[in-house]
């Protein structure tokens, strides 16, 4: 495996790697619960083959995906990673989330998280998946510019809700002191190119690329006719829309992947070879995932544009 490759994000100054580990899942809602020993050894494993981005939010369960983190980070060198979480929901159960967006709210969040995250500051804090109401909010923005003048927070971003497309707030970044993105794109939604990309370009943002194995269905490893237990979020996914989905990624796998080429690492190659990215941030279950995951840094797929 050659050395991790890494790209400045946006205009904040962080050298990120390409390749960013995210953590949803372990927030208990993916089919899995884990136990600390075993985040242990994904993070040791990722930090070992050059990876230094962690993205995780307060909602991947109550602040537990978090947890687990900062249980990691006090045990290593903080500052040996970038962590970027996100704020606006409350976890109150399985795929249930309250909506919490005043500043008041906001604040509490950023301080539970970095307690959950046993740090003194965050490295970018995302406006989590909000309407565009939601986000034209001054008081909220303000607070956040007074928590980053007190050195809570580094760097700013937007991620972006699927319900939204994202033009406004991508547009207002300069304005709230945003200064990166974080979007679905994978080889099966790629609507950001039109829109979203250019705005970034013109605004200088950087773009975390999330969902880039669409949803683990761009690995390769499931047919049209897969059955996800009722702990997966997948399982929730409209089933009509995922065979359809299925069957375009057998397609991709047979006409687009070249023949030996793991399918999981194309799409995430596929994903950083748009000149807008700065990294992906797939999800991990295993240490052997992890690992995976890296090696699609040492594929140089064709640029766009």
């Amino acid at each position: 495996m050659r050395r991790m490759k890494y790209r400045t994000l946006g205009s904040t100054g962080l050298d990120v790697s390409v390749i960013g580990v995210g953590t949803w899942q372990f927030g208990g809602e993916w089919g899995k619960d884990f136990a600390q020993d075993e985040v242990d050894e994904m993070l040791d494993k990722a930090g070992e083959l050059g990876i230094n981005l962690i993205d995780t939010a307060e909602c991947y369960g109550d602040h537990l995906s978090e947890e687990f983190i900062g249980s990691y980070l006090s045990r290593r060198k903080r500052e040996d990673w970038i962590v970027a979480t996100k704020f606006g929901h409350h976890f109150s159960g399985y795929l249930k989330r309250e909506q919490l967006w005043s500043a008041d709210d906001v604040l509490k969040q950023l301080d539970d998280s970095l307690r959950a995250l046993r740090t003194e500051y965050v490295d970018l804090y995302q406006f989590h998946s909000g309407t565009d109401a939601d986000f034209d909010n001054d008081k909220l923005w303000n607070m956040l510019d007074a928590q980053k003048r007190a050195g809570k927070i580094r760097h700013l971003g937007i991620s972006i809700n699927t319900a939204n497309d994202g033009v406004h707030q991508t547009s207002s970044a300069p304005q709230i002191g945003a200064e990166a993105i974080q979007v679905v794109y994978n080889r099966l939604e790629r609507q950001p190119e039109e829109k979203l990309f250019p705005l970034c370009k013109e605004h200088s943002l950087g773009v975390l690329a999330r969902v880039p194995l669409a949803s683990g269905y761009l690995s390769g490893k499931y047919k049209a006719d897969a059955v996800f237990q009722a702990s997966d979020v997948r399982a929730n996914h409209d089933a009509k829309k995922r065979e359809g989905q299925l069957r375009i990624v057998a397609e991709i796998a047979a006409n687009e992947v070249p023949a030996g080429l793991d399918m999981a690492q194309w799409a995430l190659a596929w994903c950083l070879r748009h000149p807008a990215v700065t990294s992906v941030i797939p999800g991990c279950k295993n240490v052997p995932q992890v690992v995976s995951n890296a090696r699609a840094a040492d594929l140089d797929l064709v640029a766009e544009g």
